[in-house]
């Protein structure tokens, strides 16, 4: 098996400290090169590994150059358009970072894109459709019957040293929700990839802190085209609080508490029974040894996919327009005193 030859395209901090760990240290890639738009960011970041990347003096060159076979894009999301028209131009394989794109107009664009040009892979990273959760969740919920509502929440408190908050194009974000399209749409994947797609929603949206650069805080009451309702409560900018993420799924016959607070260390109780009155009633936990909050499993996924294992990737354009649909909704509901937004389609 050949590996696969990659070029990274935006060496930021998330670039560095977790895309290039992850890829170097997979059996299917071959890091090769590097851009930035500040080339000395780009010669730093060819240092990191030996021998050290080519490093190219614009963008395109990297889409030209015919030893790489995919490109890792982790740019302002605002330019993720430009990077796929690329891709398509010069016929290589292109992974975006989430969300899928700045406002809903560019994402329809790329889902057409993906749509138009089968040949070429496009997929948009979101390592959080590929947690263990994900899986154990879903076979649960055969456990508890008809399911009829869920209460999502992850709140936190506002970390002044983020190292993320020093990024200009999240100062000043182009893309719309903020934080909530920037960090949410984390949220969203794991709640849709359990329990499927959000028909309309109703929300509250806010902002407590001004480095958030828009709206940080949202509270939302949901209707899923399954007909499940339920809420959905995310923000980590509050003042001094424990770290606190659980999803509560409930059915006609039992329900699931699913609890990632770090303090609890990735575990949920499934309890059944209560259909009717004789039913038996039963309660399991399970803990969730290893969960893959790193992208690491992202990766591996990704090189079998790219070696003909279909079916390991799942975040496709049309999914991530999804996630960041929500968002969108979510900021359109609020301006408009919580009234009911149905979610756009690509």
């Amino acid at each position: 098996m050949a590996p696969i030859n990659v070029a990274i395209i935006g060496t930021g901090i998330f670039a560095t400290n977790a895309h290039l760990p992850a890829l170097t240290n997979s059996p299917y890639f071959a890091v090769k090169a590097c851009y930035n738009r500040t080339k000395a960011k780009a010669e730093e970041f060819a240092q990191k590994v030996s021998p050290p990347l080519k490093v190219y003096d614009e963008l395109e060159d990297a889409f030209k150059d015919p030893e790489i076979d995919l490109i890792d894009a982790l740019l302002p999301v605002q330019f993720n358009l430009d990077a796929v028209k690329l891709a398509v131009k010069y016929k290589k394989n292109i992974v975006i970072e989430k969300p899928i794109a700045a406002h809903l107009d560019q994402a329809k664009q790329i889902v057409q894109i993906a749509r138009e040009n089968p040949e070429i892979f496009i997929a948009v990273n979101e390592h959080w459709c590929y947690l263990k959760a994900v899986i154990e969740l879903r076979e649960a919920i055969k456990k508890i019957g008809k399911v009829v509502g869920f209460n999502y929440h992850s709140t936190g408190s506002f970390n002044f040293n983020n190292k993320y908050l020093s990024t200009t194009w999240r100062q000043k974000p182009e893309h719309v929700g903020g934080f909530l399209s920037d960090g949410g749409v984390h949220q969203l994947a794991l709640l849709t990839s359990v329990l499927g797609n959000v028909q309309s929603l109703n929300a509250r949206t806010t902002q407590v802190r001004p480095q958030s650069g828009d709206v940080d805080v949202v509270w939302a009451l949901m209707k899923l085209e399954s007909g499940v309702i339920g809420s959905f409560n995310y923000g980590s900018a509050f003042g001094n609080k424990e770290k606190k993420g659980f999803f509560e799924i409930l059915g006609d016959n039992g329900s699931i508490y699913y609890d990632f607070s770090p303090k609890s260390g990735d575990r949920f109780i499934l309890r059944t029974g209560g259909l009717t009155a004789e039913s038996e009633k039963t309660e399991v936990e399970k803990k969730i040894e290893n969960e893959n909050w790193s992208v690491a499993t992202e990766f591996e996924k990704l090189g079998l996919e790219l070696n003909g294992n279909k079916g390991n990737i799942t975040c496709f354009p049309e999914v991530a327009f999804h996630h960041l649909a929500l968002v969108d909704a979510m900021v359109k509901s609020s301006a408009q005193d919580a009234a009911t937004v149905s979610i756009e389609k690509p």
